[in-house]
């Protein structure tokens, strides 16, 4: 990554370092996604076993995963694996048990009463992505929310493998969070599904979950539609900024920014840091843990499309920061905490140098399902809250009508809906009579 100077760039160079790598070809794609989904559409379970056969290279005899096929990715996994699935699902459920919303009762005036009471999304489809590797940590992060929020209908799709069943790991996390109906479809041909319905694949009200650029597509279209599917929010390529001063390590910024460069080639990091000595280590620190990946070619490119910013101070950062509106941003700062109030827009925060991004992956509690693609300045991630809907309720008595109807007319006969007065007066007429409303 070459080096960039933040106050020497005018207003078009500094939009031009802040842009992500894929928007140049959306419309492209958004073009493909929707002609697959209309195929979805008129053949669905034909052309699911078709597009498999054409992206996933696998010829499926059912497309849903069999009861055995749970109990047999149980058995085959590892005793520490399970541990560490069951360890996370614990902490995941802890925070976001936490984050449940109450219902809410209030009397606006005497005898008015409004309410606000939640409900569950009756059919929800999580999206477990596996292009590049497989992701139970996904089925835990869709999963526990919707199983705490109560959906009664929860179906999950996940690509299979070459052998043409889903990745173990992601059925067992699944099997955690009560989940028994998987099916092995995966990108925007699962997204199509959810949305719609096949023979096999029931259709449901919201369908959640990340994906590539084909999946986020394939949301934005579906949730365009009034006879497709709500989405919970785009959730695309991974990105990551961190922002460093002279109390960071080199060695773990350049840890922080591999772990999220080796996700996938659409990726993207960001680095800005307080000195060009800063960048100069971190780069020599990217260089050593490179060649220790595995997946080291995955990360060249994304490294290639990223960039390293140097800026005038912490102040600078953040506010470069909230214009970009990344999916996680680490504050590997000097008193990290006395900067949060400054963040705008972030999907997720990690704090100091002792709190390492992957872990809000895995197994902190937190949520993973985050916006990308600058949707933080407008969206959350994903809550047991984005499980539920939310429904206000009001009661009112004669003597509560009779407060404030008056009030109500008068707005009515402002904007011209003379029958909604008249709504309030007929009833204020035969409670009271001699009202004068």
């Amino acid at each position: 990554m070459r080096p960039i100077e933040w106050s020497r760039l005018d207003e078009a160079e500094r939009t031009e370092a802040l842009r992500r790598p894929l928007q140049q070809r959306q419309s492209e794609i958004a073009a493909d996604v929707a002609r697959l989904i209309e195929q979805v559409r008129a053949d669905g379970d034909a052309t699911l076993r078709a597009l498999t056969r054409r992206f996933d290279g696998v010829e499926l005899d059912a497309i849903e995963v069999a009861a055995q096929e749970f109990d047999a990715a149980a058995a085959s996994l590892p005793a520490d694996l399970r541990a560490a699935i069951d360890e996370a699902y614990e902490r995941i459920r802890v925070f976001h048990l936490a984050g449940v919303p109450n219902d809410l009762r209030v009397e606006t005036a005497p005898g008015v009463v409004c309410e606000r009471i939640s409900r569950a999304i009756p059919a929800v489809g999580l999206y477990v992505p596996a292009g590049t590797a497989p992701l139970p940590s996904t089925a835990l992060m869709l999963g526990v929310p919707a199983q705490i929020a109560g959906c009664v209908d929860v179906v999950m799709c996940s690509p299979p493998q070459k052998d043409g069943r889903v990745e173990p790991s992601v059925l067992y996390a699944a099997s955690c969070c009560g989940i028994r109906r998987v099916f092995k479809l995966g990108g925007a041909q699962a997204i199509a599904a959810m949305a719609y319905g096949t023979a096999t694949v029931p259709r449901c009200d919201k369908v959640f979950g990340p994906g590539n650029a084909w999946v986020t597509a394939a949301k934005m279209v579906v949730a365009a539609d009034p006879g497709g599917a709500a989405i919970d929010l785009p959730a695309g390529p991974s990105e990551v900024l961190v922002i460093a001063d002279d109390s960071a390590s080199a060695e773990f910024v350049a840890a922080d920014l591999l772990s999220q460069a080796e996700h996938g080639p659409d990726s993207q990091v960001l680095l800005l840091a307080t000195s060009f000595e800063l960048l100069t280590a971190v780069q020599s620190a990217l260089d050593v843990q490179l060649a220790q990946l595995p997946r080291a070619d995955i990360a060249r490119l994304v490294l290639a499309n990223s960039r390293m910013i140097v800026i005038d101070g912490v102040a600078q950062a953040i506010a470069i920061s909230n214009r970009y509106a990344p999916e996680h941003l680490i504050l590997s700062v000097r008193d990290a905490r006395s900067w949060v109030a400054q963040v705008r827009s972030a999907g997720s925060v990690f704090l100091g140098n002792y709190a390492p991004e992957s872990v809000g992956d895995y197994c902190s509690g937190t949520n993973h399902v985050l916006p990308t693609s600058g949707a933080a300045r407008a969206y959350s991630g994903v809550s047991v809250q984005s499980f539920l809907t939310f429904i206000t309720v009001q009661e009112l008595t004669v003597a509560g009508l009779a407060g404030i109807g008056p009030c109500a007319i008068r707005l009515a006969q402002a904007e011209g809906l003379q029958a909604h007065a008249r709504a309030i007066s007929l009833r204020l007429d035969a409670a009271l009579p001699g009202s004068q409303s």
